[in-house]
């Protein structure tokens, strides 16, 4: 039985890699769809990004091997042309989720360095700090990595509740009853990179030792604080802004701001806004723990490198310079990374592929495991295909232009 500490680090570590940076950008993009629509939209992607999860545990529970990561169980499930389509689409998300937080976090370092410093470095040094603070956690690996992320995520939820804390009384009602349904497809990809954390499951599987009742509570609850927070910070961040003017959700839109932006400038309160810039670092901090970590043991995986003292040096160079020089030379990387990573990355990896795993796995190759089984069948399973089937519709008719803010 898995003790108590190591249920609640991965508790944390699914919620510290789904809350990321992504939230200050939520109330602008959903704010124009309207609050009540948004809740409806979060609950949605819980159901089913919660579901793809636990067939995620299901399809790696059936691979017998202490390193078993999405390429092993590609290519058990699905042979060696779903192996391939696995490496290019999971080795895609998970380093343009890296670069986008090093890109994030970038602005937030340069800052602090001037401050202390008061010298201004150039924009190349803004993602350095990140991965000297918490690669030696990456490098050590799961443990280490529970145990900062813990302290982090305390860091992050107490800055939350201050920020919520203050702007609560200041909440117009009358702001949540706008609703816009055209502008829905907006904010599908933003969400859906919102509720994303199956990749870090392999990884909790070895460190929970394959405790199954330990896994399915850190999917369940893990998954559900992030639902918590996101659906409290854009009810906070909507009964606070306006959707139209100089400091609208409209206008916010249109410029690339933040919620946090508006509501500074709406409210004049500068400090807010200082706060809200460690929040986001925390959010950073977290996902980019647990993206990395997840990058890591992929890599392990699926070239075959053993953790040894080189093997680990080989898979640290791996992890982070390739996202490193993107967020490097990609101008707007951040925005960029977030951008692609939403449908292509996070709903056809993280949602079509364990379902077709798992279907595969199921009816045609025979995998059958006494530990666990995620129910609803085949009608689970074809419900899962038409709804996120839908989600990606929608969204490449945005790409194509057909809801784009008038």
């Amino acid at each position: 039985m898995t003790d108590f500490g190591k249920i609640l680090g991965g508790i944390l570590l699914v919620a510290g890699t789904t809350i990321g940076a992504a939230i200050l950008a939520l109330p602008v993009t959903t704010g124009l769809v309207g609050f009540y629509p948004t809740m409806a939209l979060f609950l949605i992607y819980w159901v089913l990004m919660t579901y793809a999860a636990l067939l995620f545990l299901e399809v790696n529970l059936w691979i017998d091997d202490e390193n078993v990561n999405i390429i092993s169980m590609a290519h058990a499930t699905l042979g060696r042309f779903g192996e391939v389509v696995c490496w290019i689409l999971y080795l895609f998300l998970l380093y343009t989720l890296t670069t986008a937080y090093m890109a994030a976090s970038g602005p937030f370092f340069l800052n602090v360095l001037n401050q202390i410093t008061g010298i201004e470095f150039p924009s190349w040094v803004g993602p350095l700090p990140l991965i000297f603070i918490f690669s030696f956690f990456i490098y050590e690996g799961a443990k280490y990595v529970d145990y900062i992320n813990r302290f982090l995520m305390f860091c992050l939820l107490v800055t939350f509740v201050i920020i919520n804390s203050w702007l609560m009384p200041h909440i117009d009602f009358n702001l949540l009853n706008h609703q816009s349904l055209q502008y829905l497809p907006l904010a599908v990809a933003l969400v859906a990179v919102s509720y994303g954390y199956h990749i870090i499951i392999p990884t909790l599987t070895r460190y929970l030792k394959r405790d199954v009742r330990a896994l399915v509570k850190v999917i369940l609850i893990g998954g559900v604080i992030p639902l918590i927070v996101n659906g409290i910070w854009v009810f906070v961040s909507l009964g606070n802004i306006p959707l139209e003017g100089p400091n609208g959700l409209m206008q916010g839109y249109v410029e690339g701001k933040n919620a946090v932006d508006l509501i500074a400038a709406s409210l004049g309160h500068s400090w807010l806004a200082v706060i809200a810039q460690w929040f986001l670092f925390f959010c950073i901090a977290t996902s980019f723990l647990g993206v990395s970590l997840s990058l890591r043991d992929f890599l392990a995986d699926g070239l075959g490198i053993k953790k040894t003292a080189l093997g680990r040096w080989i898979l640290y160079f791996l992890t982070f310079i390739p996202p490193l020089f993107c967020a490097i030379m990609i101008h707007r990387a951040f925005f960029t990374a977030l951008d692609y990573a939403g449908v292509l990355g996070v709903l056809v990896l993280l949602v079509i592929m364990p379902a077709t795993m798992t279907w595969w796995g199921r009816y045609k190759r025979g995998f059958n495991s006494d530990q666990f089984k995620v129910p609803g069948g085949k009608f689970g399973l074809i419900l899962t295909f038409i709804v996120t089937g839908i989600m990606i519709i929608m969204e490449v008719c945005n790409k194509l232009g057909y809801f784009q803010l008038a």
